[in-house]
């Protein structure tokens, strides 16, 4: 199977996108196809023995058009020359507005082109601005056809429709003056046809213009990485492109710079600034064995890291898919959109026809009867219909890509709103997964960072697993002297000729000293910390306690989670002693324990008989468990399979961003709701007015009104998605208290 991402133009409603969807699945090798209407990207899976190019051909067919593959670049430059052909459209457009409504509004015509003085000079330079026009909404005319010829009449086909119903019948008009009944003059209304296909471009412009704007994080991490790496060449740096660095190669980063590509520390320590990734402004240290990420800055030590993903493989262009591929799926409730839109074409065109003939019926003039057969084919265009869900998920998608959550399918968004029950894997999820410095104690006379500083420069040369809790301490100034291995208790040597012994309560009995840390030692081996003491010159100093520390915020996540009404769970392979202690520090009542991967699986499955279902982990373990749930979410350092399994993944590994994407979610389709609301209250006002039903009360409507406030619907869609942008951020309880 492959998988390409085109760009597709033409497309302007929902229906556009749902008949192009259509279309593509019914060819014989395209195992599947998603096409999005804000991004105007169609996401295909397909087969040998298609290529690109037969993609393209079956885009063709369907009445619409790529350019190719999605390109950035290329997508920019024309977007601009759309915008300068739309203003230039724009002034014609006022320029033909003014002719034919002059002297309707008491203002000074144009001599040479006065409705009554010149009324052959008028109906011809409105009869060529009519086939300019239309010239310039071709794209429009033709998709609408070829959309009606497949059976799937969308906004475009209402359009062609009324626009040339409206040129044709112009023109009948206009060659009847030319044959001797100037009258005719007061039916010409190729001002409409004008009208009407410019406000469609222009709607079009608006809403490109503003789907632009909600792929600002998408174009940001495009444009994050450097362009070009400091090469390491014996004790100096090259400087190389992005191009020339390979897997394995080792980079510098001196302080102001920019890390290349992702990789691991091998050399010095330093602080990074991650918020383009996680959305985190607090600085991040990294030392040896840490992992950078391209992008992120080097604001004040010395880095020598090692190159390991490159180009396509880097987290950077591993968010750009997702978030590509996650705006490309679509939600329930955006299938729903599309088949209501589906049926209100059809049933539109209908009610036009009816309209025509209950008008000539009821002995109106065919003048009569035709403006409003095209105004209610003008006004009922389904733009709104067509923005209202997927111009909400693109904002939404590109908030949590913003603040650091990646979303994979759309249709999680959804689910995630009717959350009631969170699973929590507890080590690498809850707690740290990984051994750290939980509690120190140490003498009067030194405090805790030289005491901490001292065991670094011993833990640098242990290979034991407790050594990475205090790799932030690791320091290359000083020297060990003597430095031994003593199996089984722990290691010695020689700081500025004073003797250091490292290790365990064992090392009283080898020196034959007191303890005088019994009290410390008792409450740290109840919290199962793991001990490391430390003797200077046959006299304890210090006495530290090591463990899988619980996440800082993860107590007032889950109270958070409690006070909002949603059940809180955690599962562990660990032991009950264990699990029961760090559920406690969480404020975790429920608690399964000693459960294999299976278990932890047939759990999920028993919960979600009557539960939605969020599973939060990070390990191998992890992964069936994520995929079964209703909602998967995986941290950042989660193994590749777990990260697989997810539909969400947290990139700063902070848990706090759970409840805020349960809380998007909510805002999301609330946002969605309120959009397919006003779309249908649109349609459901002015349809009756654009029949003629309120012109006993003297309201009614013209092709070109029904043109304009056809964009302003859109425009009301637009600016409630874009409510969404408004952040709303949650206040958690600091003191930690339920």
């Amino acid at each position: 199977m492959k998988k390409v991402i085109l760009k597709i133009e033409g497309m302007s409603c929902s229906a556009c996108s749902s008949s192009l969807e259509k279309y593509l699945k019914k060819q014989e090798h395209i195992y599947d196809a998603s096409v999005n209407l804000v991004l105007s990207l169609a996401t295909i899976t397909y087969e040998n023995p298609y290529t690109v190019e037969d993609l393209i051909r079956f885009v063709r067919e369907c009445g619409y058009d790529s350019p190719g593959v999605y390109d950035e670049k290329v997508e920019s430059m024309q977007e601009q020359k759309k915008t300068k052909n739309l203003i230039i459209y724009g002034i014609l457009a006022l320029f033909v507005f003014y002719i034919s409504m002059a002297h309707m509004l008491g203002l000074p015509e144009i001599p040479l082109f006065s409705m009554q003085k010149h009324p052959y000079n008028y109906g011809v330079i409105l009869l060529l601005f009519a086939m300019l026009y239309l010239y310039y909404g071709r794209d429009i005319l033709k998709k609408g056809l070829k959309s009606f010829m497949h059976k799937s009449p969308n906004m475009d086909t209402l359009v062609t429709i009324g626009a040339i119903s409206c040129f044709l019948y112009s023109l009948y008009n206009l060659i009847k003056m030319f044959l001797g009944e100037p009258t005719m003059v007061e039916h010409l209304y190729f001002e409409s046809c004008v009208m009407i296909i410019f406000f469609v471009k222009l709607g079009r412009v608006i809403d490109s213009n503003s789907k632009e704007k909600t792929k600002d994080a998408i174009k940001s991490l495009v444009q994050i990485t450097p362009e070009k790496a400091l090469l390491k060449k014996g004790k100096e740096g090259i400087e190389t492109t992005i191009d020339e660095v390979k897997k394995g190669d080792i980079l510098i980063a001196k302080p102001g710079m920019k890390i290349a590509v992702d990789g691991t520390v091998t050399k010095g320590e330093s602080y990074l600034n991650e918020a383009f990734i996680t959305g985190e402004s607090a600085l991040v240290k990294k030392a040896v064995g840490d992992k950078v990420i391209a992008g992120s800055m080097n604001v004040d030590g010395y880095l020598e890291y090692k190159a390991e993903k490159i180009g396509r493989d880097s987290t950077i262009s591993e968010i750009v898919r997702l978030v590509i591929e996650s705006v490309n799926t679509k939600a329930p409730i955006a299938r729903i959109a599309d088949k209501v839109s589906g049926i209100f074409v059809p049933t539109i065109m209908v009610l036009s026809i009816v309209t025509l003939i209950g008008y000539l019926l009821l002995g109106y003039s065919v003048s009569e009867a035709m403006i409003s057969f095209v105004t209610v084919l003008v006004v009922a265009c389904p733009c709104a219909l067509g923005l209202a869900t997927p111009l909400a998920i693109v904002v939404a998608n590109g908030l949590c890509a913003k603040h650091g959550i990646l979303v994979k399918n759309s249709t999680v968004l959804e689910v995630a709103s009717t959350v009631n029950t969170v699973v929590f894997d507890k080590t690498g999820t809850l707690t740290y997964g990984n051994l750290q410095i939980s509690k120190v104690y140490h003498a009067k006379d030194i405090t805790e960072k030289s005491l901490l500083t001292k065991v670094g420069m011993f833990e640098k040369k242990s290979t034991h697993p407790i050594a990475q809790a205090f790799k932030h301490y690791f320091n290359e100034e000083e020297e060990i002297t003597d430095f031994k291995n003593i199996p089984g208790v722990g290691m010695t040597g020689k700081i500025k000729s004073k003797e250091i012994f490292i290790g365990s309560d064992k090392l009283f009995s080898l020196l034959s000293i007191e303890n005088p840390f019994q009290k410390e030692e008792k409450k740290l081996l109840q919290s199962q910390n793991s001990l490391v003491y430390i003797i200077e010159d046959k006299k304890a100093i210090g006495l530290i306690g090591i463990r899988d520390v619980v996440r800082k915020e993860a107590k007032s996540v889950v109270s958070y989670l409690r006070r909002h009404h949603i059940d809180v769970y955690m599962l562990s392979g660990d032991n009950e002693v264990t699990s029961h202690l760090i559920a406690k520090e969480c404020n975790i009542d429920t608690v399964i324990a000693k459960v294999s991967p299976q278990e932890k699986t047939a759990t999920i499955k028993n919960l979600m008989k009557d539960k939605t279902v969020m599973m939060v982990g990070d390990g191998i373990n992890d992964a069936p468990s994520l995929a079964t749930a209703h909602v998967g979410v995986s941290v950042a350092g989660a193994s590749d399979i777990a990260t697989d399994s997810a539909e969400v993944i947290l990139m700063n590994e902070n848990l706090e961003k759970i409840p805020e994407f349960i809380k998007l979610s909510k805002r999301t389709i609330k946002n969605i709701k309120q959009n397919l609301f006003w779309a249908f209250f649109y349609n459901i006002v002015m349809i009756p007015i654009a029949i003629g039903l309120l012109k006993p009360w003297g309201i009614t409507m013209n092709p070109m009104f029904a043109s304009l406030a056809m964009t302003l619907s859109s425009l009301t869609v637009i600016i409630n998605a874009l409510r969404l942008k408004k952040e709303r951020k949650i206040e958690f309880e600091k003191n930690n208290k339920n």
